[in-house]
């Protein structure tokens, strides 16, 4: 067995045990899936690269399989790069309104831990600014007990946010709802807006806020877990590509 084989049967197992952690996070989405898949394709090389098996196959499949490896790795770079610059981003001061994207509610009505880092986040920022208004926007997931917005509207207060600065936006199950609906509750053309959500999430978040109709928004980015940031980077790049392909 040649050191190339070793590499991708270790680069299967570790694909394999990876999403098998994501599996047992219990986020409630099948993404996990995407690793098994990534695990078989290397399984799939290392079958390649064994016993001169590489060698032997038709120079038509070696070129055609290259080229794709190579445009998939670069379209992966290329998307990695955009998603990565909006990482720093903090905002600007004074803003009219900040809008807060839900995600993952726990089926005790608490915040997912990466929803409360967007709330932490969103928080800390309103402190600073008291004239900045605040839309929570999430509707309510098949595995969630209530609208993300209702929580999150609870845990601003709880974090000291006067109720009054919150308004809530319920209906939306995507992205794109979540801007479009929020929209609705402020002025996109006229107010200074920034988007507060997960740091892998931001850059598309902004691109969708402009695409709508937003004149001058801003991202603020919240800290997400490194252990599961390999997921969402590859998620968010699929969702990224599918924006590209859609313009949505």
């Amino acid at each position: 067995m040649n050191i190339l084989t070793v590499i991708w049967l270790l680069s299967a197992i570790l694909s394999l045990l990876y999403g098998l952690l994501i599996f047992s996070a219990g986020s409630g989405s099948s993404f996990y899936l995407v690793w098994f898949l990534i695990s078989g394709f290397f399984v799939l090389c290392s079958f390649l690269s064994s016993q001169h098996r590489w060698s032997h196959t038709p120079g038509v499949f070696r070129l055609c399989f290259l080229l794709a490896v190579g445009a998939g790795a670069a379209v992966l770079a290329l998307c990695s790069i955009l998603i990565l610059t909006a990482f720093p981003n903090r905002g600007e001061e004074g803003l009219d309104c900040v809008i807060v994207l839900g995600c993952q509610v726990r089926p005790d009505g608490e915040p997912s831990r990466s929803l409360r880092s967007r709330l932490d986040t969103a928080a800390a920022y309103l402190k600073k600014n008291p004239d900045t208004a605040v839309i929570v926007s999430g509707g309510q997931g098949s595995n969630e007990p209530c609208a993300e917005a209702e929580t999150m509207a609870a845990y601003l207060e709880s974090c000291g946010i006067d109720g009054g600065r919150i308004r809530q936006e319920s209906l939306s199950s995507t992205t794109e709802e979540n801007l479009r609906n929020s929209f609705r509750l402020c002025r996109p053309s006229a107010d200074r807006i920034g988007i507060v959500t997960s740091n892998f999430h931001l850059y598309r978040s902004l691109l969708l806020a402009k695409r709508l109709g937003g004149s001058h928004i801003c991202g603020i980015a919240a800290p997400s877990l490194p252990l599961y940031l390999p997921n969402n980077m590859l998620r968010e790049i699929l969702a990224l590509i599918h924006s590209f392909l859609t313009r949505v």
